[in-house]
């Protein structure tokens, strides 16, 4: 009996020994690999010197989650000082164009650890009310950010406003100004279909397209309607450059970001001079919605709003054809002057 019971004790020990030793190989093989683990987006040099311009691991889940709270104002200060937190005026701006793709640019841009958006149109510099209000109440509009983190707004009413791009140069003359636009004539018929769903929503009723676009008394595109405006490119952009150089703008092609994102957001991170971090991995197509949505990480996901894509009415091909060969003449000034071309007709 005593021999069982010491045979049944030395194989416990043993089974306990083995258990003991496998866990202590595992935590060590475990460290080993953690150690091996590379620094998740390093920012290079640019931002400052080494080992203060990365953005640790944590940080990047801050990005997307305590962030989200100090936005919503549930932080106190002690934890934004704790967590070095700041609100800094922007580095960069979308100035425009309206309906050329400025939010989809902004939310692909967000996928950059160092960039950190405005998630509301601040309508700062078009505004006189929020203008009066200071450059102050303009940074108190912006997210919170790490120091070396750059943020952006973006507020396509200010490349057609006369006052801003004076405002914007008062507040900082070398500021990095983007530009999106699309096919003239479609990003017309683009902003009229926004207005007539504006309409529709509230059982309005709302005027044709083609008895916008054209004159009736003379038959010639109708200059006074604020879409065929907007759509002049070269008439907005050379009050601009009363102010700023041209190489302080970057165009971005608003057609292909649509079609295919990926070569687009590398130019700005160029011109943003950003390390390349955007890639393949972030951008998936959505068949059902049309277009390309955001991939964060393997559990963030997040696509445009339902409003974006919104389906065309059917315009008149000979008022087409005549928009097309009213912006033409534009559209080869504007070309000459940003030095990139486009697939218009």
């Amino acid at each position: 009996m005593l021999f069982k019971q010491q045979a049944l004790l030395r194989q416990k020990l043993f089974v306990l020994g083995s258990l003991a030793i496998g866990s202590l190989l595992y935590l060590v093989a475990r460290v080993g690999s953690l150690d091996r683990l590379q620094p998740l987006c390093p920012i290079d040099s640019r931002f400052g010197p080494r080992g203060q311009d990365e953005i640790p691991l944590r940080a990047l889940q801050f990005k997307r989650g305590l962030l989200h709270e100090f936005r919503k104002g549930n932080a106190t200060k002690e934890q934004i000082r704790l967590h070095n937190l700041v609100q800094q005026l922007p580095k960069a701006i979308i100035i425009g164009v309206r309906k050329g793709g400025t939010r989809a640019l902004l939310e692909m841009l967000n996928l950059h650890p160092a960039v950190v958006k405005a998630s509301q149109e601040i309508h700062f510099f078009d505004n006189d009310e929020n203008y009066a209000k200071g450059i102050e109440w303009y940074r108190k509009k912006m997210p919170f950010s790490y120091p070396h983190q750059i943020t952006i707004e973006k507020s396509p009413a200010y490349f057609i406003t006369e006052e801003v791009p004076e405002r914007i140069y008062k507040m900082n003359s070398s500021i990095k100004l983007l530009i999106i636009v699309r096919e003239p004539t479609t990003r017309a018929i683009s902003d009229y279909t926004q207005v007539l769903e504006g309409k529709e929503r509230k059982n309005k009723t709302y005027y044709k397209f083609e008895k916008l676009a054209i004159d009736p008394n003379t038959c010639e595109v109708n200059t006074k309607y604020k879409a065929v405006r907007t759509s002049i490119y070269t008439k907005h952009l050379e009050r601009w450059l009363k102010y700023f150089p041209i190489e302080q703008f970057h165009i971005v092609d608003g057609d292909r970001l649509i079609t295919e994102p990926l070569p687009e957001l590398q130019l700005v991170e160029k011109f943003l001079n950003l390390p390349p971090r955007i890639s393949q991995y972030n951008l998936y197509f959505n068949a059902t919605r049309g277009f390309y949505c955001l991939r964060f990480n393997i559990v963030f996901n997040k696509c445009l709003a339902g409003s974006k894509g919104r389906i065309h009415p059917e315009v008149d091909t000979s008022v087409i054809t005549k928009l097309r060969k009213f912006f033409h003449p534009f559209n080869q000034k504007f070309y000459q002057i940003t030095g990139r071309t486009f697939n218009w007709p």
